[in-house]
């Protein structure tokens, strides 16, 4: 069975990385506790524009602002399905994702699942 894999970018103001780590920290362990495998999150440290696209200019990244980028893994899409259901109905999550208290603009953040293609 090939695992499933979730990938987010976001753009995070540099004044926030550590309440930025202190949410995601707190969202990695709800998503590791109902199953995910893996929860990663990677802050940008030799990223540049790009001529045409970047990680930067794909979240629109401002000066003051720097670009993390994470995934997680499951067991299969199905899997990956009935955790998200399961982390979404976390109450403190709720209240996490109000956009007032969030360490980061939710609108710029790109998100999607993939099925992996190799595993080395």
């Amino acid at each position: 069975m090939t695992e499933y894999v979730d990938i987010f970018v976001v753009p995070v103001p540099k004044k926030n990385v550590e309440a930025y780590r202190k949410f995601s920290k707190t969202i990695g362990k709800i998503c590791r506790a109902h199953g995910a495998l893996e929860y990663i999150v990677c802050i940008a440290d030799d990223v540049q524009p790009g001529k045409t696209t970047s990680f930067p200019q794909a979240v629109e990244c401002e000066p003051d602002e720097t670009v993390v980028v994470g995934w997680l893994t499951y067991k299969s899409r199905e899997h990956r399905d009935l955790v998200n259901a399961a982390v979404m109905k976390e109450p403190e999550i709720e209240k996490m994702m109000d956009p007032k208290t969030m360490p980061f603009d939710g609108k710029r953040m790109f998100m999607g699942g993939f099925d992996v293609l190799i595993q080395v």
